[in-house]
C-alpha cells in the first residue's frame, strides 16, 4: 500500500520487501519501523548496529570564489574554520535570531555541500539563493534528487563497513569525511550521525543506493545489524538530547534559547540574525530549551504543559518526548522559563490531565553504561 502524493527515496522497494511500516514524513513515504519494532531497532543500534535510509535529507552545493563568504553570511557558525575533508554543525536564522533550520556544512576540495532538513528544503534553497546575489562568482545548486544518504550507526559500524571500503574508515575521525568506494560504489563516507553512537553517513548517487544497502545488510548480518526506521531514529536522538527541527527548533525560538549558543559565533563577520542574537546575549534569554526527565510513569508528548513544582500556572511546554528504551522512563525536551531551567530544578508535567513529577536533567539523558530505573 502506498501513500498518495508522497515522494519516495531510491530505497522504497527495499523497505517494502523488508516489511516496513511506511508513513508520510517531510513529504516522503518513509519507514517508521520494520517487523522487529522500534524498541528492538533502538536497542540494536545501542548494542550492535542499525542501518537507516535518510535519503529524504536535502543537499545544496555551493561553488565559486564567493562560496565561503555566502555561507558565512547565511549560517551562524564560522565556516572559515573547517578544512577540506571536514564537516561542521551549524544553523540558519532569521533577522530576529530565530532558527530557520539546522544543517551540516561539508567542505570538499572544490565546493561546499549544505545538508538541510527535508521539510525545509524549499525555504532553505530560497534563502541561500536570495542572499547569493550579494556575492559575486557563486552558484547554488539543489542536488537532492540525485543524492542518496544512508546511515550506518552503532558500536559495530566500523567493523561492518571496513571490509567493504577501499579507504581506511578507522582513520576517519568525528566530523571528518573521505571519498572512495564502498562495495564497489562511489561514496562520501562521513563520521557523523544522529544517534549518539559511533558510525557513518554515506552519500552516494541515488541510482547506486539499493546495491549499497543490500551489501551493508549482508555484511552486517552476523554482527547484529538491522534495518531501522524513523521511530528508532527519533528515540535515539532524543536520548542524546539532539534537537529536531519542527519540534525543538523553529522560527518561534532563537538560537540562544534553543541552546545553540555554542555554534553561534557572534564575533565573526556579520551574518543573518547576528545583531538580534548579540542583543539577546547581553540581555539574557527569558526561556531555554532543557531536558526533562519524568519521576513517575507516563509517556511525554510534544505540547504537554510544564508546570512549576507548586502552583498550576504553566512555565513551559514539551517539544519532544518518549519513554526511553535504554533508560526505562519518560524523557523529554521543552522550553521553560529561565528561572526553572537549571539542572535539578523540580517541575511537573501534565499528561492528559494527570500530573507527574519531573526534573530538569542535563543532556544527554543517555551515556554508555546508563542505569535503567
Amino acid at each position: 500500500m502506498t501513500l498518495d502524493g508522497a515522494l519516495r527515496t531510491p530505497l522504497y522497494s527495499r523497505h517494502l520487501a523488508l516489511g516496513a511500516r511506511m508513513a508520510p514524513f517531510a513529504g516522503y513515504e518513509m519507514p517508521v519501523h520494520y517487523p522487529l519494532g522500534i524498541t528492538a531497532e533502538h536497542r540494536a543500534v545501542r548494542s550492535a548496529a542499525g542501518l537507516f535510509d535518510v535519503s529524504h535529507m536535502a543537499e545544496l552545493e555551493v561553488k565559486g570564489p564567493g562560496a565561503l563568504a555566502l555561507i558565512q553570511h547565511v549560517t551562524v557558525n564560522d565556516a572559515s574554520r573547517i578544512a577540506p575533508g571536514q564537516a561542521q554543525y551549524s544553523a540558519m536564522c532569521t533577522e530576529m535570531g530565530t532558527v530557520v533550520d539546522d544543517l551540516l556544512v561539508y567542505r570538499l576540495a572544490d565546493r561546499y555541500m549544505l545538508v538541510v532538513n527535508a521539510a525545509n528544503r524549499e525555504k532553505d534553497v530560497a534563502l541561500v539563493r536570495a542572499h547569493a546575489d550579494r556575492f559575486p562568482d557563486v552558484s547554488v545548486e539543489d542536488v537532492s534528487e540525485s543524492v542518496a544518504l544512508v546511515a550506518l550507526q552503532g558500536p559495530f559500524a566500523r567493523s561492518i563497513l571496513a571490509p567493504l571500503a577501499d579507504l581506511d574508515v578507522n582513520a576517519i575521525s568525528y566530523y571528518r569525511f573521505a571519498e572512495g568506494e564502498v562495495a564497489g560504489v562511489a561514496a562520501m563516507v562521513s563520521a557523523t550521525g544522529y544517534t549518539g553512537e559511533d558510525g557513518f553517513e554515506l552519500y552516494l548517487d541515488a541510482e547506486d543506493a539499493p546495491e549499497l544497502w543490500d551489501a551493508l545488510l549482508e555484511a552486517g548480518a552476523g554482527r547484529g545489524l538491522v534495518p531501522a526506521g524513523l521511530g528508532a531514529r527519533d528515540s535515539l536522538r532524543l536520548e542524546m538530547g539532539y534537537a529536531l527541527y519542527g519540534n525543538d527548533l523553529d522560527e518561534e525560538h532563537t538560537a540562544l534559547e534553543a541552546g545553540l549558543g555554542w555554534i553561534a559565533k557572534l564575533d565573526k563577520s556579520d551574518f543573518v540574525g547576528r545583531r538580534a542574537l548579540r542583543v539577546q546575549k547581553e540581555e539574557g534569554v527569558a526561556r531555554r530549551l532543557v531536558g526533562i526527565g519524568l519521576l513517575g510513569k507516563g509517556f511525554p508528548r510534544p505540547g504537554y504543559r510544564v508546570l512549576a513544582s507548586d502552583g498550576d500556572e504553566p512555565v513551559g511546554a514539551l517539544t519532544s518526548g518518549t519513554v526511553s528504551p535504554s533508560l526505562g522512563y519518560g524523557v523529554a525536551m521543552g522550553y521553560v522559563a529561565k528561572e526553572h531551567a537549571k539542572p535539578g530544578s523540580p517541575l511537573r508535567v501534565e499528561l492528559r490531565g494527570r500530573i507527574v513529577d519531573a526534573t530538569v536533567q542535563p543532556l544527554p539523558f543517555y551515556t554508555e553504561g546508563s542505569i535503567r530505573r
